[in-house]
């Protein structure tokens, strides 16, 4: 019964799902030439699952996206940028 005990222990914890963080990316979106455009960028960038804020400026021409990194990462954000007509990349 024990080993019974130790087998089910060792396999949930192997079946555990690795803990996911939340990051944050700034993107640089050049694109942008109005006062509307951020607007556009920022419903793209909220459709992507794990997305759980996003802030866009037009007069810096960028995003700040935090997310769920299990769920998204920066290439799928900035594909959805692009989608949207508003290519981007990730600023150092």
């Amino acid at each position: 019964m024990n080993k019974l005990a130790t087998l089910v222990a060792l396999a949930a914890t192997l079946s555990a799902p690795a803990l996911a963080a939340t990051r944050t990316v700034t993107l640089s979106v050049p694109g942008m030439t109005c006062a509307a455009c951020p607007i556009t960028v920022k419903k793209a960038l909220a459709k992507v699952d794990g997305v759980q804020k996003a802030e866009v400026s037009f007069e810096k021409r960028e995003a700040v996206v935090t997310f769920d990194d299990a769920k998204t990462n920066a290439e799928a954000l900035t594909k959805a940028t692009a989608d949207a007509g508003y290519p981007a990349t990730v600023k150092q």
